[in-house]
């Protein structure tokens, strides 16, 4: 059986691109870092790829808002090749500033018309945070998180993770159709203020999930700050069933 194909979107400013290909590769894809400007003059370089992932950084320097200029391009000259791309069969992921992309395309939580129903806003504390949290999951139809059932840790490295809905009612809506997928748990842990601990969430297929925390950073054991006193630093890290998870739904 052939290997599936993923494809890792960056922009100017993205800096984690290579540890996602790494993530990905680790999980038995083939990974290919294509920038966003060449996949516009050229869509059919996706045509061969089962995964699409946006990796976290601070795409364009963040310059006007986390994700904006890059979610632009997407949203004018690739939306529909976003769309195909899921329709497909694909599976999409956005870490850190890919969940800020995708949720500003509208890919994720959009209403009828098209519009966001949520954002990410700037962290309460108004400073960047850099640290391990703990997450529980609801993975549902979600394929990305599925297995994932007891709290779980990821690292955290934001400025603009705060989960924010348009309305009350959107966020129950959001939450009664299942796409509220990862929270920070226990609620101290919510490192950003972010509504209803709310760190990531999937589209309605399942799949499609953005998500703030950093799955490419806790592929080892030994990447975990208590490893060396409960984990057996022979052990895969949890982030690394993110992206095996992906690969299976695609295999």
């Amino acid at each position: 059986m052939l290997s599936p194909r993923a494809l890792i979107l960056r922009a100017p400013g993205t800096n984690c691109d290579h540890e996602t290909a790494y993530a990905l590769e680790r999980a038995g894809a083939i990974s290919r870092r294509v920038h966003v400007r060449a996949l516009a003059q050229k869509p059919a370089l996706a045509d061969d790829s089962q995964i699409l992932c946006i990796p976290g950084g601070f795409s364009y320097g963040d310059d006007i808002a986390s994700g904006r200029i890059f979610s632009l391009e997407l949203k004018t000259r690739l939306a529909d090749l976003l769309a195909r791309f899921r329709d497909r069969g694909g599976v999409v992921l956005g870490i850190c500033n890919g969940f800020q992309v995708l949720m500003q395309t509208g890919l994720l939580v959009a209403d009828g018309n098209g519009q966001p129903r949520a954002s990410l806003a700037h962290n309460t504390s108004g400073q960047f945070t850099d640290r391990w949290v703990q997450l529980r999951a609801a993975p549902g139809r979600c394929v990305l998180l599925q297995g994932l059932d007891a709290p779980f840790d990821l690292p955290v490295a934001h400025g603009e993770g705060r989960f924010v809905s348009r309305s009350p009612a959107d966020f129950e809506s959001l939450a009664a159709a299942g796409q509220l997928v990862l929270r920070y748990a226990p609620h101290a842990c919510n490192p950003n203020g972010s509504e209803g601990d709310v760190a990531g969430v999937c589209d309605t297929t399942g799949r499609v999930l953005g998500l703030m925390p950093h799955p490419e950073r806790f592929l080892d054991a030994t990447q975990h700050p208590a490893w060396n006193s409960h984990l057996d630093a022979a052990a895969s890290g949890v982030g690394l069933t993110i992206f095996a998870n992906a690969v299976k739904a695609v295999g």
